[in-house]
């Protein structure tokens, strides 16, 4: 029982990274009609606000400090960060000690700006066209911006630690009933898990509870009579799309600290996540989180030891695995609406 509660949580662990990324595809899908394959890029464009904010942060003013010297007796040179000298060593430290959760606000106003611009400056001129040109166009798009990450930060991943109080693993296993030290499991990924249900619900919550949410879902049903209405849709759908960027980089800026940010992450999520999206049904805001979740832990349960040395290799092929019977007995996906890749 104790390896399968680990495996779940594992599973959950990285269901939360596809269940976010998914989930902003699924609004630009539901919304605009494109698939957007730059949409890992917007996960990497995220993690590295992180990194930025971080780098912002330890800015540091090279002053002598008296009470230390170097072993030929002179004062030594030390670097201490701005904010220290500017708001006291306790607070400075802290303030730089938690950079990530920091790097939230700083990543939205980015990614809402990206995301529009991205939008308005090139998206908007392929709706209309086939969804082959959209990938061809939006994975060149991931190309460019990939290597502008690289080119700026380096190939080299860039470790972006979590906040002290934060680091280090939580015996799980005692809080539901094992015994000490049976499950160990890391602080900041239960802190990812959270996070990822709340940006979720607040995701529901914002297009079913608001005035804006129930126009943009009215509008993903029936686009042409809500524009009969009056309403500007496309502004809205506009809007939609720096959201979904937006949910794409808080994910990507609350992953670093798990996975060390490098200019290639975007890629390695994004092959996952469309994946994810097909077999939750193209669409489906649902779908996608549930396809996420889903993956998640049954990818975790074939990385157990057990099961590779039984089928060697399947942890690398199961969500496709997974994928092709889904799609084979439910085009449309597990909660797609009908007609949608039934054609």
């Amino acid at each position: 029982m104790d390896a399968i509660l680990l495996q779940i949580l594992n599973g959950l662990d990285k269901g939360s990274a596809y269940a976010l990324i998914a989930l902003g595809l699924t609004l630009i899908f539901g919304t605009l009609g494109v698939v957007n394959f730059a949409h890992g890029a917007l996960f990497m464009i995220g993690a590295f606000c992180a990194v930025t904010l971080q780098r912002i942060l330890t800015l540091s003013q090279t002053t002598i400090d008296e009470t230390r010297t170097d072993f030929l007796g002179n004062p030594m040179q030390v670097d201490t960060p701005y904010v220290v000298l500017w708001f006291g060593e306790s607070t400075g430290a802290a303030i730089v000690d938690w950079a990530v959760p920091l790097a939230i606000l700083f990543a939205i106003p980015v990614m809402l700006i990206v995301g529009v611009v991205m939008e308005r400056g090139l998206i908007q001129h392929f709706y209309k066209r086939p969804h082959a040109d959209q990938i061809l166009v939006t994975f060149g798009l991931a190309i460019v911006l990939q290597e502008i990450i690289k080119a700026f930060y380096g190939a080299n991943p860039i470790p972006t630690p979590a906040p002290q109080a934060f680091r280090g693993s939580f015996d799980f296993g005692v809080l539901v009933g094992f015994d000490p030290n049976t499950i160990i499991y890391p602080y900041w990924r239960l802190v990812y898990f959270a996070f990822a249900a709340i940006i979720i619900a607040a995701v529901f919550a914002f297009l079913r509870y608001t005035t804006f949410g129930m126009v943009v879902r009215a509008g993903m049903a029936d686009r042409e009579t809500v524009g009969l209405l009056g309403i500007n849709i496309d502004r809205r759908f506009t809007a939609m799309f720096g959201i979904a960027a937006a949910v794409a980089g808080l994910a990507g800026v609350m992953y670093a600290p798990i996975n060390a940010p490098n200019y290639h992450m975007g890629m390695d999520f994004l092959v996952l996540s469309f994946v994810v999206v097909v077999v939750g049904g193209m669409g489906s805001l649902a779908g996608a989180v549930l396809a996420g979740f889903l993956l998640g832990i049954l990818e975790s349960f074939a990385s157990m030891t057990a099961v590779i040395d039984l089928i060697p290799g399947i942890n690398q092929i199961i969500i496709y695995l997974v994928a092709i019977i889904v799609l084979l007995a439910r085009p449309r996906g597990l909660m797609g609406r009908r007609g949608v890749m039934e054609e």
